[in-house]
């Protein structure tokens, strides 16, 4: 196999990886009926406790507008706030309120339960490689950046 046919494998097989994953979903998340950007936006707010809009930005990869249009919809949706940061007023501050918070643990109990049942599918002494594997690929990806 030369490496141009490789290159085209690694490709169909993310592409597949996302569709299986739900990556390319538009529509609205079943667990909780916002968008999977916000989705994604609150589990890192819930992670976090309380973060920047730059800091959410750069962790998502996202430039700063349409970071903003995804926490302006889950402020509307109020699942998340905005406070002044009290040692520097200048910095506004991100967190989740309690419907927020809620959705998030149950966001993060549902992907728990469904990677814990992905990876028991997996042959136990191809489980290390299977994480090898994706470190190396996350790496590259990092490395190489956007097309």
């Amino acid at each position: 196999m030369n490496d141009e046919f490789r290159a085209e494998l690694l490709r169909e097989l993310v592409r597949h990886m996302e569709r299986k994953l739900g990556v390319l979903e538009d529509g609205e998340m079943s667990c909780c009926g916002i968008s999977l950007a916000q989705c994604h936006a609150l589990v890192e707010i819930g992670r976090a406790g309380s973060i920047s809009l730059i800091e959410l930005s750069k962790l998502l990869d996202l430039d700063n507008s349409t970071m903003s249009r995804t926490v302006n919809n889950l402020v509307n949706g109020e699942m998340a706030e905005r406070a002044l940061d009290p040692s520097d007023r200048r910095y506004v501050t991100i967190s989740l309120t309690g419907s927020g918070k809620k959705a998030f643990e149950e966001i993060e109990a549902n992907m728990n339960l469904y990677f814990k049942k992905i990876f028991a599918a997996i042959p136990a002494e191809k489980q290390e490689q299977v994480l090898d594997s994706l470190n190396i690929l996350l790496a590259a990806i990092t490395q190489t950046g956007c097309c």
